[in-house]
């Protein structure tokens, strides 16, 4: 039976394929006395070096990259300990930096252990442990014609939940399965859709339009659109490079097209000024701040220089609000720059959120971005930027029914 594989995911301009091996995952019964699953340790470097080898054809996992898998990634390996001193199998789970979401990555079964359900207890045993590593979510990647695995995993209780196109080394496509596992969490997410930002500095413009059609769905989302709310919103010289939108454009640019926008702060003076470090572009931030401040202030745009608790947020996305949240990207890609990310939706343990950026440098795909789901104290950590740490919020609705908000015309100012 066919690997289930799910490694080399693929950077943006040359996909690092995978390849049709045999593992044989097995999906027979759990063994009745199988020999105890434990994590791997560098001890069993050899042994998972020699199982590795015997399993896959291509695309093996090296001695040296199976050493940092065990020594220095975020990542959770089991084995089952064999006869003589090898391995019955071994299962290798990564760990998503900001997100509560683990990948099953690979997963082997030694020759002579098959059809006795290691590769069953293995999965298992991964699932408690990237439970207790605090990931809720288990994904993996399975080969469209490998039938077994497939059915494997279904039966475990995997949802499929996206394809990836070609894929594996032979251009099959990968199908993409997920499973919570908690089964009270992960509420309904079918009510923002998608849309990834074509240029780095376009996310907050790409959650605007998320928020948009989630409220009109007839929106048409198009880089013209993109683009026009980013030159609407943006504040200049915010980063290094193109600026990005701030809070009060992107409510003013929320305003222009009939919706209505409210925008929680809890600092009153320029955001995100110390991201730069010359007078004369610090002076040309303060100027359009100040500009858009004023339009927002003439057009009655509800403004609260103060933090909005989760709860409180919460409450308002079931009344009906989307809600948009600038967040600081270290704490998910480990570089700091501030980002704009749309919730998504609620639980007890759990905020969902669409990131339009995707990660493809690091095997990312779009799928990844969707429906992130990050831990309650994690996201109140990841909601504030810089040594202010400031913290903005923009919730986008649709004005009360019969009436229109107030729009403003477009001016000729500095963040045009």
């Amino acid at each position: 039976m066919n690997a289930v594989t799910s490694r080399g995911s693929r950077p943006s301009a040359a996909p690092a394929p995978q390849s049709p091996t045999p593992s044989g995952v097995d999906p027979g019964p759990a063994p009745a006395a199988a020999p105890k699953i434990r994590p791997a340790t560098v001890a069993d470097l050899g042994p998972l070096v020699r199982l590795e080898n015997a399993s896959f054809d291509t695309d093996r996992l090296t001695r040296r990259q199976l050493r940092y898998m065990l020594t220095r990634a975020r990542a959770v390996t089991l084995v089952m300990p064999g006869a003589d001193g090898g391995l019955a199998g071994y299962a290798l789970a990564l760990l998503s930096r900001g997100t509560s979401v683990a990948r099953l990555y690979s997963i082997a079964v030694a020759r002579e252990a098959r059809t006795r359900g290691v590769g069953r207890a293995l999965v298992a045993a991964a699932e408690v442990a990237v439970w207790e590593a605090d990931r809720a979510y288990m994904r993996l990647e399975i080969r469209r014609d490998n039938l077994a695995s497939q059915a494997l995993f279904e039966g475990l209780g995997y949802r499929r939940f996206g394809v990836l196109s070609d894929y594996y080394e032979d251009h099959m496509e990968a199908l993409r399965y997920e499973k919570t596992l908690a089964p009270d969490l992960k509420p309904e997410l079918q009510r923002v859709p998608f849309y990834e930002q074509t240029l780095e500095f376009t996310c907050g413009s790409s959650c605007l339009m998320m928020a948009m059609h989630a409220l009109r769905p007839g929106l048409v989302l198009d880089r013209t659109l993109e683009l026009r709310i980013w030159r609407e919103a943006t504040t200049v010289f915010m980063t290094s490079g193109h600026g990005g939108c701030g809070p009060f454009g992107l409510a003013l640019a929320a305003q222009r097209r009939d919706f209505r926008a409210e925008v929680f702060i809890n600092d009153p003076g320029v955001p995100l000024v110390d991201s730069v470090r010359s007078p004369d572009k610090k002076e040309v931030m303060r100027l359009v701040h100040e500009d858009m401040q004023a339009e927002v202030q003439r057009l009655g745009i509800p403004v609260h220089y103060r933090t909005i608790r989760l709860e409180e947020l919460g409450a308002r996305f079931e009344a009906g609000a989307v809600p948009m949240v600038l967040i600081s990207s270290y704490r998910i890609y480990q570089e700091k720059f501030p980002h704009w990310v749309v919730i998504t939706g609620f639980d007890e343990h759990f905020v969902y959120c669409h990131d339009p950026f995707v990660d493809y440098q690091n095997g990312e795909s779009t799928l990844d971005s969707i429906n992130m789901p990050i831990q309650r104290e994690e996201f109140s950590r990841m909601s504030r930027y810089g040594r202010v740490g400031l913290q903005a919020v923009v919730l986008i609705s649709l004005p009360p029914r019969g009436r229109s908000v107030k729009v403003p015309t477009l001016k000729a100012q500095a963040h045009g």
